[in-house]
């Protein structure tokens, strides 16, 4: 959702900050800022950060366990059985509908793979398990891609680059940059690999909610979308194609994105806060 512009606000009769400054330059320059609500307080910082400490946690748990010949229930099992032990609630569960704790997204499957005892995991199988933990009433959100044994040299490659995505964007986003500027660099380090960058679905802000402002496309044209102020956190989540960037959704669970070529597909994510000298991670 695209708000209207003109939405940083300040208080009236409070004296401005020299962030408040700041914004309001780029605000009376016609760019879209955020709200004061989407910079988080070091207090909510603090606590997205301990709920990204459960969620590494858990994708670490999965990164140990992890094998040809799991069904991906099993995945969702040590999922919802790790993070409950452990104080925290699966945000994925029950949200919008979606019925498991966690999303198992297989080759072609893009995103929102739905777990089941029928989907068994094989050999050169490449697999993204994308976990949002709920810790004291903050979200942290992460993903992270698996290679089953050996796989193509293709599909590693897909792997590696859409990793190397994700790093890329993280370096371009800097303070008072902006979200196109993130786009812009993932898309063209895809496009040298060979590969397409998927435009359907995008990252987006998090912490207080599962999904927040800014939509964090990952592709794009340099100074457009939103102002990147500090204070805010948000994810980047690149999603690499071998193929066509086109995807479709499943008709039979109304979840599970494909790619419409039905050839592999690569994602990592993390959830990050923007500091005065760039992104820093909270889902490590």
């Amino acid at each position: 959702m695209i708000r209207k512009k003109n939405n940083w606000r300040v208080p009236k009769g409070a004296e401005l900050t020299e962030l408040d400054k700041r914004v309001l330059y780029y605000q009376n320059e016609g760019h879209l800022v955020p709200t004061r609500g989407l910079i988080k307080t070091p207090e909510q910082i603090e606590g997205i950060r301990k709920s990204g400490l459960l969620n590494t946690a858990v994708l670490d748990l999965v990164a140990e366990k992890i094998h040809a010949g799991m069904c991906t229930a099993e995945i969702d099992k040590l999922v919802y059985d790790f993070t409950v032990a452990h104080g925290g609630v699966p945000a994925c569960l029950g949200y919008e509908g979606f019925p498991k704790s966690v999303c198992t997204s297989v080759n072609e499957v893009v995103c929102h793979g739905i777990p089941s005892e029928e989907e068994v995991l094989e050999e050169g199988d490449i697999v993204n398990v994308d976990c949002t933990t709920i810790l004291d009433g903050y979200y942290a959100d992460a993903s992270r891609m698996f290679v089953i044994g050996r796989t193509t040299p293709q599909k590693q490659k897909l792997v590696d680059v859409a990793k190397e995505c994700l790093e890329i964007g993280r370096e371009a986003a800097q303070p008072f940059s902006f979200v196109g500027d993130i786009g812009h660099a993932i898309e063209k380090h895809a496009k040298k690999n060979g590969f397409s960058v998927v435009r359907d679905l995008c990252g987006h802000g998090v912490g207080l909610e599962f999904h927040e402002e800014p939509d964090v496309v990952h592709y794009g044209k340099k100074g457009t979308g939103m102002l990147l102020v500090p204070g805010m956190v948000f994810t980047i989540e690149p999603m690499i194609n071998m193929g066509t960037w086109e995807v479709f959704i499943d008709e039979e669970d109304g979840w599970t994105v494909v790619t419409e070529d039905e050839l592999p597909s690569a994602q990592w994510e993390h959830t990050f806060v923007m500091t005065e000298n760039g992104l820093e991670i909270l889902t490590y």
